[in-house]
């Protein structure tokens, strides 16, 4: 009762093209795919962006460590 037949799918293929029709049907997958090639692109380019974005931490990081050297001034007045 769960599942549906090969021909329950047929039956509701045959709607689907009588009601949007082939032409719209081709333009919705053809935008599917552009869609899915552009979220692949964007996933490679947020990658890149990633690595750049480490890099970049790393250079703050090391000026980070750089400042560690300074004097604390009110460290001194406490004493």
């Amino acid at each position: 009762m769960g599942s549906f037949s090969i021909w329950h799918w047929l039956i509701v293929l045959l709607i689907v093209v009588m009601v949007f029709g082939t032409k719209k049907l081709k333009n919705m997958g053809s935008d599917l795919g552009g869609a899915v090639k552009g979220f692949k692109d964007g996933m490679k380019d947020g990658q890149a962006t990633d690595a750049d974005a480490a890099a970049a931490t790393g250079q703050v990081t090391n000026a980070a460590a750089a400042d560690k050297s300074t004097i604390d001034v009110e460290a001194k007045h406490k004493s």
